[in-house]
């Protein structure tokens, strides 16, 4: 759409943005369909030879459901994938299902009980600071910060990604990273980065002390450009009218939003379709001007598009606003991918997701899901302390329980005897609660063995040991049931949220395409982790010890894992 990605393209890319002449038929939303095959026609094999960039695109909070419920909607840039190795039944398999642990799965090939990433936030009752809460992707060793303003860092990530153990071995390897918020950023970039870039709120940004590339400049003048305008109500696509409906939430009338926005409106475009279209034209250009794919080397770009998990949060899965947003996505890969062609770069994408979500409390209900529900006051962590210091005849003062993301802490300044009971009556306290499906002490989980079958047939137990680490995870970990959401009361911005260990938060698609592969689609369930050890057999890197397995992406009897 001109407004939004075409717009964004023209003022941060160096060059026209047309894609290469094609002999298939262009289809609408700036793709082309591919060639017809005539029957009979044999398979031809993956490419042999090693692509020269690597894409890694992940769509925050892209769930499978999402995806299959628009994925015969697609004519652009996920039409596209669409021709490529689809794999509809990924699995983000651990329990802490939210942007810093998943993301951090994508290209390294471990679990977050390897990665250290246990959540997006966790309590260290070392820190020295009131609330001891440490976001995952900050040092809370600078002074003055906490968990809301932070300095942001990739310190917590304990395994290199894929683009770090390229640069290792190829000091000539480029790694370019650039997402809508710092964690996907970070935990796809790793800790050795050519560039890493951005959206703190405001603007594009990176770590102190580097110097900003034209490309930013651009792309900071243009989207600053852009939100200094007023934006106009996007259209609305015929297969989105059914959805068309307005649902009241709290205070708020959602579900029939088209992303009007005042001019200044800065968390309006953040919790928008042309956000991401943002970070993909940064993208487009920073393959542009650093030649990224043109060198000896195979380089690696990943990209973190974050629109879709600020409007799934803020206005819900089901209405306008995110068939919407399906739309723009789809027009902004078109587009982005068409400055790929445009370089004549062998490339390679893949797309995932670094977790799913299901819609609202409030539209589920109305729905044919009456069982869905908000959690309930008293399995809030503050109740359930205060509930259990008064019968143990203990101060409150300062919390014997705090907690993070479902986790967990016991005041370590208890006496051993004193936090185990704090411990014993937390957990039979809990597991009493009709909302809460288990309460697993840090003993039981430590104590169950790696899951060896596929994710989605996994316990509650082996989905928890698959985030837990020692260093960093509660004494007991609360998992609330099916179709519980952990929001007590929706508000302005948060109405529905993720993070369960259910199959509708565990779930994405997980898409590979390259030019001149042939395409196929398996079904069945495979790994995020799974993910960085393709991507690395394709150019010829081993990834020895990790918990993920290569996917054979050619669809005949050759192995694109052995070569």
């Amino acid at each position: 759409m001109k407004s939004l990605t075409a717009a964004l393209l023209a003022s941060v890319a160096l060059f026209s943005t047309a894609a290469p002449a094609q002999t298939a038929s262009p289809e609408p939303g700036g793709t082309t369909a591919p060639a017809a095959v005539p029957p009979g026609t044999p398979q031809p094999p993956f490419p042999t030879t090693p692509p020269k960039l690597i894409v890694a695109i992940s769509v925050d909070q892209f769930s499978a459901d999402l995806f299959a419920q628009y994925r015969d909607r697609f004519t652009g840039g996920m039409a596209r994938l669409l021709t490529g190795a689809v794999f509809p039944s990924g699995y983000q398999s651990h329990a802490a299902t939210e942007t810093c642990p998943g993301h951090s799965t994508i290209l390294t090939g471990y679990r977050p009980a390897h990665t250290g990433i246990i959540a997006n936030n966790w309590i260290d009752q070392s820190v020295n600071r009131p609330d001891k809460i440490v976001y995952c992707s900050e040092d809370e060793r600078v002074a003055g910060n906490d968990h809301n303003n932070y300095t942001v860092s990739d310190m917590h990530l304990k395994v290199p990604t894929l683009g770090e153990r390229m640069k290792t071995a190829d000091p000539r390897v480029r790694t370019v990273s650039v997402a809508g918020k710092d964690r996907a950023a970070v935990m796809m970039g790793g800790h050795k980065m050519d560039e890493i870039w951005w959206w703190d709120g405001k603007t594009y940004v990176s770590y102190a002390g580097r110097a900003v590339p034209p490309v930013v400049e651009r792309t900071r003048k243009a989207v600053a450009d852009l939100v200094a305008r007023p934006q106009d109500a996007l259209p609305l696509p015929g297969y989105c009218k059914p959805l068309d409906r307005p649902i009241t939430v709290g205070s708020q009338t959602l579900g029939t939003g088209r992303f009007q926005r005042a001019a200044g409106d800065l968390k309006g475009f953040r919790v928008s379709p042309a956000a991401d279209a943002a970070v993909l034209a940064m993208a487009a250009g920073f393959v542009q001007d650093m030649k990224l794919g043109q060198g000896p080397q195979t380089d690696i770009l990943s990209v973190g598009l974050s629109a879709t998990d600020y409007i799934g949060h803020a206005l819900g899965t089901q209405g306008a606003e995110m068939c919407i947003q399906m739309a723009e996505l789809d027009r902004s890969l078109a587009g982005f991918f068409a400055v790929l062609d445009a370089t004549g770069v062998d490339y390679e994408v893949m797309l995932t997701a670094d977790h799913g979500a299901h819609d609202m409390t409030e539209r589920q209900q109305i729905r044919a899901m009456p069982m869905e529900s908000h959690v309930a006051p008293e399995a809030k962590t503050k109740a359930m302390a205060a509930a259990i210091a008064r019968d143990l005849g203990l101060s409150n003062t300062p919390p014997i329980m705090m907690s993070a993301e479902g986790d967990i802490y016991i005041n370590r300044d208890l006496p051993p005897a004193t936090r185990a009971k704090v411990l014993a009556e937390a957990k039979r306290r809990f597991e009493a609660l009709p909302q809460v499906a288990a309460a697993l002490t840090r003993d039981e989980i430590a104590a169950t063995p790696w899951p060896k079958t596929p994710p989605e047939t996994w316990t509650l137990r082996e989905k928890a040991r698959s985030s837990y680490d020692p260093t960093r995870s509660g004494d007991l970990l609360i998992l609330l049931n099916p179709r519980v959401t952990t929001i007590e009361e929706p508000t302005p911005g948060y109405v529905e949220t993720h993070g369960s260990p259910w199959d509708y938060d565990r779930r994405v698609p997980i898409l590979f395409w390259r030019k001149g592969m042939a395409g196929f689609e398996q079904p069945l369930s495979v790994e995020t982790v799974d993910i960085a050890p393709t991507l690395a057999a394709t150019i010829g890197l081993a990834m020895p010890g990790i918990d993920g397995r290569c996917l054979d992406l050619d669809p005949g009897p050759a192995d694109s894992c052995k070569r």
